[in-house]
């Protein structure tokens, strides 16, 4: 039990630490900024969360401090262990209805109906594809210099001279550089896939909510007008 509690913790760890680095760059792009609490537990806001913040959860805010997402805290290994208890079911139960309601409030705040969703989905994503866009622009560039530095390298050694170290560092490092380029743009691409399933999620809902309202109008339709109340005159 400790084992997969201390796994499932890790994985937690994991999966808010690369969703701070998922949103960082398109975040400044859409000119977001993050809410966190520091060690003294005061509000910061910042353009990032540092990684020492991240499992105490974040708000992710427009300049105006309007809030697009909020990331819930890591749970700690005693929330864990109750988590799976029966005398703690009820009280995570009605956490999820507060969760709900919260998203409720948070779509019928944001949006009017189903176009709105699926628009603020195609900026999301628009904005995702430039980035992964200037990426590979900058991939195709560092890739040239080093086909260039690695031109000069093949060059100096069939004049039978050293190639200067300076010179092997760079191609080194632009070669790393590739690698993390690629690694982005992989990133991203998996981004694209995350923006289009939360957006799915919030369309479905929103669907639902329409579908109570229309449902509650029929039934008030349907039921019979009160009778009319007779005057009489004395």
């Amino acid at each position: 039990m400790k084992s997969i509690l201390t796994n499932f913790k890790i994985k937690q760890t994991l999966l808010l630490f690369v969703v701070v680095v998922l949103v960082s760059l398109s975040a400044q792009a859409g000119g977001q900024l993050y809410r966190y609490i520091n060690e003294q537990g005061l509000p910061v806001i910042d353009d990032n969360v540092p990684p020492e913040f991240v499992a105490g959860g974040y708000e992710i805010i427009t300049s105006d401090g309007s809030v697009v997402r909020r990331v819930p805290r890591q749970l700690s290994d005693e929330e864990l262990r109750l988590r799976n208890t029966d005398e703690s079911r009820a009280r995570f139960q009605q956490e999820e209805e507060v969760r709900m309601q919260a998203w409720d409030e948070s779509l019928l705040l944001r949006y009017s109906d189903i176009a709105d969703i699926e628009a603020a989905r195609e900026r999301a994503l628009r904005d995702l594809k430039v980035r992964i866009s200037i990426l590979k622009s900058n991939l195709y560039s560092m890739k040239a210099q080093v086909e260039r530095e690695q031109q000069k390298a093949a060059d100096i050694e069939r004049r039978g001279v050293d190639v200067p170290v300076e010179l092997s560092q760079n191609i080194n490092t632009m070669r790393l550089e590739i690698e993390d380029t690629e690694q982005s743009i992989e990133v991203r691409r998996e981004e694209i896939e995350s923006v289009k399933a939360a957006y799915g999620r919030d369309i479905n809902r929103f669907e639902t909510l329409l579908g109570r309202v229309n449902m509650r109008r029929q039934q008030s339709r349907s039921q019979p007008a009160p009778p009319a109340k007779n005057s009489y005159n004395h």
